[in-house]
């Protein structure tokens, strides 16, 4: 814990973000530190709680409070409490592989499940954590842990994002000969394509893949695996070449909105849109496709979670005349009953900072239709709903529509390619169906995790399952591991 009487002694405080008229002129990150005296003081508030349900027993009962990587959080704040900046980043690493991406865009399950959230003032870790791995890679603690022997068997992993940086980053360390396939011109999966730059800015990927390229895994990048593409691999001469693979994509078929007026243009989900402006920012070209661009234009976005408001924030940036965020739920209470939800992740009204940048929402939303001139989307046709998603009659609406996001989520990954290529078994909701004790699939040498196993997910679910997948296969290679689970 960290000091005894801290969390009597210091109120929360966490950290801040630039003004909204500042931060909205680039695609920066825009959170501003705190200083070591207040991180110091943060991290001092960690109690002797007995149950530290921060930890997580996500390994005991899936879908459990906490840290689903059971991050040793009591432990690594009261290193930071007392000063040991060295031995709390070599704690962090310990379970989690990639905390400069979780200190980032996680949403920090760990904080609702803290036992200073009973009275809405939970430790600041996430902060603590982000400030950690900044400190650890300034002070050049992370170097390479390149492995002293080699056990001559090679794996393939399919897919670049976390799932599959971590499970590759792990099997290397270990000793095996690692080789990540990636259909896109740069690794890092949805992680780079997917999150705007101002959450989460790509030299943060690209420093932790110079250290995986260090520990030896080769990344083999537009190298689609499965598909008609020319530069694709034949899933069969993967499984031939090498001892094992896994197969790490994500869960990338989105949610589709049937409803009359769908076709105009103007309309497009949400991943045609967010990789564009991240391939702008990093100067690589948009592949053809025609740009999808916020300017000048009135924008509804569809769909309330993070990848709407990352729509949201991005399309502010890009200079949207307005933004409007439907969702189809029923808007959250402002505080959540503390008796019936602590420790578990409750449901609540939040303001996430695109949100705050100035978009409008609204809730029990339903669309109804589309319609436009000349084959373009002009109008959202829309009405509100009551708790069993039924119309109310006289609440239709319309709304200015020059350019529709979709960001209702995502069904499953894709079957066409590689996996009916492979031929892996599916379960009900269309993943690649692999237990957690084992992740095997139904195909003998073919592993799965992440996103492509378990559905759309957090990023430090990925983070988890690629961990545990790796401990898997070195185990299924070698008859034993070392790695944790």
């Amino acid at each position: 814990m960290g000091k005894i009487t801290g969390f009597l002694e210091f109120e929360r405080h966490d950290r801040g973000y630039k003004p909204v008229a500042e931060r909205i002129t680039n695609y920066d990150e825009f959170v501003i530190p705190l200083s070591e005296k207040e991180l110091r003081d943060q991290a001092a508030r960690c109690m002797n709680c007995g149950v530290p349900y921060c930890h997580g027993t996500g390994s005991v009962a899936p879908g459990t409070p906490g840290c689903p990587v059971n991050n040793q959080i009591p432990d690594w704040n009261d290193l930071v409490y007392k000063g040991n900046w060295e031995e709390a980043s070599r704690n962090l690493h310990s379970t989690n592989n990639f905390p400069d991406f979780t200190g980032r865009i996680c949403p920090a399950p760990c904080e609702a499940s803290c036992t200073l959230n009973i009275i809405e003032s939970p430790v600041t870790i996430k902060s603590i954590e982000h400030a950690i791995v900044e400190r650890a890679w300034e002070s050049g603690w992370l170097a390479p842990e390149i492995a002293t022997e080699k056990t001559g068997r090679k794996v393939a992993v399919v897919g670049s994002g976390p799932a599959g940086l971590a499970c590759a980053q792990q099997l290397a360390r270990v000793g095996h000969e690692v080789h990540v396939f990636e259909k896109h011109a740069k690794a890092g999966g949805l992680l780079r394509y997917g999150i705007p730059d101002f959450k989460l800015e790509k030299r943060v990927i690209d420093r932790r893949l110079e250290q995986l390229e260090a520990e030896g895994v080769v990344f083999h990048c537009n190298t689609p695996v499965g598909g008609s593409s020319p530069d694709a691999v034949d899933p069969s001469d993967l499984i031939k070449a090498y001892d094992a693979v896994a197969l790490t994509g994500g869960a990338e078929a989105p949610r589709d909105l049937p409803v009359p007026g769908r076709e105009l243009d103007g309309i497009h989900y949400a991943m045609d849109f967010l990789p564009q402006q991240n391939r702008r920012v990093g100067q690589e070209p948009l592949d053809g496709a025609r740009d999808i661009l916020a300017t000048g234009k009135h924008v509804i976005v569809i769909g309330g979670g993070d990848t709407g408001s990352d729509c949201i924030g991005t399309s502010v940036r890009q200079g949207a005349a307005s933004v409007t965020q439907l969702e189809i739920m029923p808007e959250p209470p402002a505080h959540e009953n503390k008796a019936l939800t602590w420790p578990f992740w409750p449901l609540k009204l939040r303001i996430s900072s695109s949100q705050a940048e100035g978009a409008t929402r609204d809730y029990a939303v339903m669309t109804q239709k589309f319609s436009g001139e000349n084959g373009k989307v002009a109008k959202l046709h829309g009405v509100h709903v009551d708790a069993k998603f039924q119309p109310v009659p006289g609440t239709e609406f319309e709304l200015p529509a020059d350019l529709v996001l979709l960001a209702m989520g995502f069904v499953h990954p894709l079957h066409e390619g590689l996996l009916k290529s492979l031929g892996v078994d599916l379960d009900p909701r269309g993943n690649v169906r692999a237990a957690t004790s084992d992740y095997k699939t139904s195909v003998a040498k073919v592993f799965s995790a992440g996103d492509m196993r378990r559905g759309q997910s957090l990023v430090v679910w990925a983070i988890r399952e690629g961990r545990q997948c790796a401990a898997a296969i070195d185990e299924f290679l070698t008859g034993a591991t070392t790695l944790p689970r």
